[in-house]
């Protein structure tokens, strides 16, 4: 056992001034030291920062004092005015850089304020990260002094008035340290490339000069650069270029559905390691071998906040209630979702990300990212979600031997009642009639409701299968290719017109 594992008491802890094993004592820490530096600005003044900080329970005062926001909410009422150059709005001074994110679900761009303080934050939290990896056994130290390849958004990033937006990953290279630049590939004018093909044809072409020791990326993205690479140089695996290769840093997805075709692309297996990065700040990763959850960053930028996920705190749309139950991290339990409120250190406060998780391991305050507040299907009641599709997913592939690495669901009228229409990206040969019974097979046996609406007004289950570029040309033609973009695996409303839509006039094309 390494000795920074080991746990002390804290009453030695406290005489030997380390940090203690507490993650509500540090999680108030984070609190107040978000409260005390945005106390002038508007949001501070409007909802008596200072009245909470001099509060005996901080954390409860908080939830009293500052109403949840989503999005749209905080948008409207504060941030719109950070992108007129107005300072001190939700966080000191005026706001440099913005992150462009739609989630996976809607149309239009979010601005997200990035600031000094929460790069610096996540650069803390990356640092511990790769510190962790003296954590796996199957990680040799040679590999992380190698080049990491990391597949994210253009630095090039867009001008506004006084403000500059783009891709987290672009703002996260353009203002990355010194001493990283050695290591990081594409390297900068490459990764300056606003056109995502181009990039990928540009990484391609230098990649017999590099030798690659880590991934970092999207799966679907990095999947198809390697793939790109091994079809280009004739090889019969990436090892046979990158040898010194052993792990894929990912996040955004799950990694489920892209294992078992990314696999293919390997000469040895490699180690996968997940981490929770989003637009708004770097939540959670994995810190050791086989756990199966990554550890929430409690003591760093982040102050969080857990919604249980249930009808008591959101309708059957997704949207939460006014007022919800809130918890914080030492109220929650195992095996239950929650809804994530986060606090940062770039103006969002009470914030809801979108994003369920749900605790594997209070202890070690690890989660697993069970779906979107918004990304599940309940048109009778038998409360779906990505988790559950992911599994179903994994074990019809491994049982029927095929590669899914994509797929979306939406639920539609049937008759009087409902049905279940699933689009899977499968380039082996497959029956749609078979798949859709093996799919219905492993959902009834993963969620009990599913199994009851089924004999109930959930009467049919059906698969669409198409190819992985229908997929790709898609993202293509909605601008969210590369970078962190991802597929949605629930699709409604606006986007899922738009999907039928698309796969509509492919196949008027395709007669024509």
């Amino acid at each position: 056992m390494a000795i920074l594992d080991i746990k002390l008491p804290n009453s030695i802890l406290k005489a030997l001034r380390l940090p203690q094993n507490n993650p509500r004592r540090q999680q108030i820490k984070v609190l107040k030291k978000l409260l005390r530096k945005a106390r002038f600005t508007s949001f501070g003044q409007q909802y008596r920062f200072d009245e909470v900080l001099l509060s005996k329970h901080p954390g409860k005062k908080f939830q009293e004092m500052v109403p949840v926001f989503t999005y749209n909410k905080i948008y409207t009422d504060w941030w719109h005015t950070t992108l007129e150059g107005t300072p001190d709005i939700c966080w000191p001074g005026k706001i440099r850089y913005y992150a462009l994110s739609s989630g996976t679900s809607e149309a239009a761009s979010k601005y997200i304020p990035v600031t000094n303080d929460l790069l610096r934050g996540n650069k803390i939290v990356m640092i511990k990260q790769l510190l962790s990896l003296r954590n796996y056994e199957d990680i040799p130290y040679s590999s992380v002094s190698k080049g990491w390849l990391t597949l994210g958004g253009s630095t090039d990033l867009q001008k506004g008035s006084g403000y500059y937006a783009g891709d987290l990953s672009g703002i996260t290279a353009k203002n990355a340290p010194f001493w990283f630049q050695p290591f990081y590939k594409p390297g900068k004018k490459i990764a300056k490339e606003k056109d995502w093909n181009k990039k990928i044809e540009e990484i391609v072409e230098k990649a017999p000069h590099w030798d690659i020791g880590f991934l970092v990326g999207v799966p679907a993205w990095i999947q198809m650069c390697v793939e790109m690479i091994i079809e280009r140089y004739k090889l019969n695996n990436i090892h046979e270029m990158w040898p010194n290769l052993a792990f894929f840093v990912h996040g955004g997805v799950s990694f489920e559905p892209y294992k078992k075709g990314f696999e293919k692309l390997l000469g040895k297996p490699i180690t996968y390691i997940e981490t929770y990065l989003a637009s708004e700040g770097f939540i959670a990763y994995q810190d050791r071998q086989y756990s199966t959850g990554m550890r929430l960053v409690t003591g760093e930028h982040i102050f969080m906040e857990f919604v249980p996920f249930d009808s008591k705190n959101f309708n059957a749309d997704g949207e939460i209630v006014s007022n919800p139950e809130a918890l914080m991290i030492h109220e929650v339990e195992e095996g239950k979702d929650y809804a994530l409120l986060i606090s940062t250190a770039a103006g969002a406060w009470r914030y809801l990300i979108g994003d369920t998780i749900r605790f594997v391991d209070k202890e070690r305050c690890e989660i697993v990212i069970t779906g979107r507040t918004k990304h599940f299907l309940s048109l009778v009641g038998e409360h779906l979600s990505v988790e559950n599709m992911n599994k179903a997913i994994q074990l019809v592939s491994d049982e029927m031997n095929i590669c899914i690495p994509e797929f979306t669901v939406a639920g539609i009228p049937h008759g009087n009642f409902f049905a279940h229409q699933w689009y899977v990206a499968c380039n082996d040969h497959v029956d749609g009639k078979k798949l859709a019974a093996k799919i219905d097979e492993k959902l009834k046996m993963l969620n009990d409701d599913y199994a009851v609406e089924r004999n109930s007004a959930l009467k049919e289950v059906f698969v669409e299968v198409l190819s992985e570029q229908q997929f790709m040309d898609f993202m293509r033609c909605k601008g969210k290719v590369g970078g962190q973009h991802k597929f949605p695996r629930v699709l409604k409303g606006r986007m899922l017109e738009d999907w039928q839509r698309f796969l509509k006039s492919e196949l008027t094309t395709v007669h024509a």
